[in-house]
């Protein structure tokens, strides 16, 4: 649907708390639709002699009431006329204390006079509507405010400031030149000096999918900084693997016992490794067991490991490595090879104790595994592995182009670029214009969708559904 064509909601007025639920110091109830201001002025009495009007763009203190005029909470109120707000409406915003009864005498009040609760991401769902932000900006709204990482925020940024609307534009005005010209060449196809040249038209889309590849190569560099990269611990039991995801995190999170199979199911937390954030996963241990609850937490762990960005192999330093005589469930060396060097790190715990003989970290680097020797008890060893571990996952770091784009986007830019890698065959293949236009045409429909000038509802509802309420 083309956004020019798409119904603007109801006029109605929309009210939300825009900060967290729960009780704390200060609220901001934001009032955004037709009328606004008129309900506001009624509510809020200004501490200032004189006080005629809420002027735009300004704090003024006063105390807000209830409908009947009790007294609700002394209060900071501003007036944002549209269309510079937010939302692109006039909008007002009550600064109140933040104990939950303020909030909702607040909230009652403006309900009271006609505005209605908002949707999740309504807020920033008008703002689209009303032109204020594209769809790629929209999105990094969320985004922002979902970052637990400086680069996470730093990229949400880019996109709030319009980097991505801005490469999708000019891609399509590229492909839209292209889309003139074959007109032409439809048009006047005896008018060699007017047409477009099957060369020329095949390096200018050639010149186009170059750019869209770039941009999706970037979101697949982007992915572990966005998204967050998984680290799994896996092992045979009692190898050391929960009191290792104790020292990791700097706390006791799992609990640690002499008794194997102690951890049945995975465990997980979150770190921040470089402006990274790292999924931390510990493990049930690997052996075989006739115990259905254990064998299922088991099969996770392995699951699990098999799909991390990198995996911790966790071994008793102070016993062999089990040989081809342990059972098939037991092989934890088999998985480490099944995954391989690339992406596990052997890690040879309780370096405080004599080494096995032969020496498990011999055995693992003779393998071609990285090791690294340590004692997740007395701590040996923690900063070696936890170095190793952030230079494998930021290896190259973020990618220097701050235009990321997202999941979504990525979608689309894939679709275009796929219409695109189509195209050039049919270029020299003598494919008429006219046939050729389709797949150009095509092309643009896929990036318009970044910005959100043709989308459909189906793909707005899943972006502005996922937003909190009261943005």
């Amino acid at each position: 649907m083309n956004t020019q064509d798409r119904p603007i909601p109801d006029r109605d007025m929309i009210v939300a708390r825009a900060t967290p639920p729960g009780a704390g110091g200060l609220a901001v109830i934001r009032v955004s639709g037709p009328g606004c201001r008129e309900i506001a002025r009624r509510l809020f009495r200004s501490s200032r002699p004189g006080f005629t009007d809420l002027r735009p763009y300004r704090l003024h203190h006063g105390h807000f009431l209830s409908p009947d005029g009790r007294p609700v909470d002394e209060v900071l109120a501003a007036f944002l006329p549209g269309p510079g707000s937010y939302t692109g409406e006039d909008t007002v915003e009550i600064s109140c204390h933040g104990g939950p009864a303020v909030v909702a005498g607040v909230i009652a009040a403006f309900t009271a006079l006609g505005a209605r609760p908002a949707e999740p991401g309504e807020f920033t769902r008008r703002a689209f509507v009303n032109g204020r932000l594209d769809l790629s900006q929209a999105e990094a709204v969320a985004e922002l405010i979902a970052a637990r990482t400086r680069t996470q925020a730093d990229m949400a940024l880019a996109r709030l400031d319009g980097a991505m609307g801005e490469r999708a534009r000019e891609l399509r005005t590229a492909l839209e030149a292209l889309r003139a010209g074959v007109c032409l060449a439809v048009d006047f196809p005896e008018d060699e000096m007017e047409c477009l040249s099957r060369e020329d038209f095949a390096a200018g889309v050639s010149g186009v999918a170059g750019k869209i590849r770039a941009l999706i190569e970037v979101h697949g560099r982007a992915r572990p900084w966005r998204e967050g990269a998984s680290v799994v611990l896996f092992g045979r039991v009692n190898a050391g693997k929960s009191r290792l995801f104790n020292a990791l995190l700097g706390r006791e999170r799992a609990i640690v016992t002499d008794v194997p199979g102690t951890t049945r199911d995975y465990l997980e937390e979150t770190l921040d490794i470089g402006g990274m954030p790292v999924r931390l996963v510990d493990t049930a241990g690997l052996r075989q067991t006739s115990d259905e609850a254990e064998r299922v937490g088991r099969d996770r762990g392995t699951g699990l490991a098999e799909r991390a960005d990198l995996a911790l192999f966790v071994v008793d330093g102070s016993v062999p490595l089990p040989g081809e005589a342990a059972d098939d469930d037991a092989k934890e060396l088999a998985l480490a090879e099944r995954l391989g060097p690339s992406r596990v790190v052997a890690v040879v715990n309780k370096a405080d104790l004599p080494p096995g003989a032969p020496d498990p970290a011999d055995v693992l680097g003779d393998a071609g595994f990285a090791t690294v020797r340590i004692s997740a008890r007395t701590g040996q060893g923690l900063d070696e592995l936890m170095a190793v571990i952030r230079d494998r996952l930021l290896e190259g770091g973020p990618p220097e182009d701050a235009t990321v784009p997202s999941l979504r986007e990525a979608g689309a830019l894939a679709a275009a670029l796929a219409e695109l890698e189509a195209l050039l065959p049919d270029i020299g293949a003598g494919v008429p214009y006219d046939l050729l236009g389709v797949r150009l045409e095509m092309a643009c429909v896929e990036l318009s969708g970044i910005t959100g000038e043709i989308t459909s509802d189906e793909v707005l509802r899943s972006i502005f559904d996922a937003f909190c309420i009261g943005k």
